[in-house]
């Protein structure tokens, strides 16, 4: 990614698993009615960049909640709705044998995973599933293709994985950065923000 490329960071909006806090990972789950105003704000708080944010490229996971996000949020900027490119590497982290399991669950059903995890959080890897390394990986080989300023709908893994490429976050610390899904973090260079 060249210098001075700043990336828009948008994580889908709510779906009902995210508000019972069942682990998604790459399960299509839709959005709920949350997530769709979450959605909007999202490209409303866009609008102050335009006409600017018209001209960058807009890309997504290929999971329906991502599209469905990215389709509200260009609709807030006066936009195509599907005037954007679908990436697979920006997909969410594959939880294995994590996905739809409800966090409050997982002590009992995997104390063991929940302990490694705890004690190394970037490289614990659930059974059938990836780690953050796995998906640092993926989205370096995305990062080479980026060439100019962008609009990225995405998901909460992807949104640390990315900080921890391009901002230096500690591993130890990947699994407690915020993911809100009704906020735009700006990347660019070594710094992050919220919208």
């Amino acid at each position: 990614m060249p210098a001075g490329v700043t990336i828009y960071f948008v994580r889908h909006g709510e779906t009902d698993w995210n508000a019972t806090r069942r682990y998604q990972g790459q399960a299509d789950i839709p959005l709920n009615d949350k997530g769709r105003e979450q959605a909007a704000r999202n490209g409303f708080a866009l609008r102050a960049l335009l006409p600017a944010v018209a001209g960058f490229d807009f890309v997504a996971s290929p999971l329906g909640r991502t599209i469905e996000t990215m389709r509200i949020l260009r609709g807030a900027l006066g936009m195509a709705a599907d005037g954007f490119a679908t990436d697979e590497r920006l997909i969410e982290l594959n939880y294995g044998h994590w996905q739809g399991q409800l966090l409050a669950d997982l002590p009992h059903l995997d104390p063991a995973g929940v302990a490694g995890r705890a004690a190394d959080p970037f490289n614990w890897r659930p059974r059938g599933g990836e780690n953050y390394a796995d998906l640092a990986g993926r989205l370096s080989g995305w990062l080479s293709t980026v060439e100019r300023d962008c609009v990225v709908v995405s998901h909460g893994g992807v949104s640390r994985a990315l900080r921890w490429l391009l901002v230096g976050v500690d591993e130890a610390e990947i699994q407690s950065l915020p993911v809100p899904q009704d906020r735009v973090l700006v990347i660019r260079g070594e710094a992050a923000e919220w919208l």
